[in-house]
């Protein structure tokens, strides 16, 4: 297995990390193995942005909009040419 060092980490930077692995029940060390693994894996499928966003905001709930009924028929647009 190899190391690695990182030098002139910032403390917030540290700090934040610290708190990461906490949440995920890892070491500092664990933690950034797993987000330097994932960083470098790219097994996502790449999505388009509108996926992307119902994906990550789908856990939110949706909205029912009440949409009014249309009064007029739809028509082509008319450009200039």
């Amino acid at each position: 297995m190899a190391a690695i060092s990182i030098r002139d980490l910032d403390d917030s930077v540290k700090e934040k990390l610290r708190l990461r692995a906490a949440r995920h029940g890892r070491s500092m060390e664990a933690e950034a193995r797993a987000i330097l693994t994932e960083a470098v894996t790219d097994e996502r499928p790449r999505t388009d942005l509108f996926s992307a966003l119902t994906e990550r905001f789908a856990r939110l709930g949706g909205v029912d909009l009440d949409l009014p009924a249309r009064s007029h028929a739809v028509r082509a647009a008319d450009l200039p040419e």
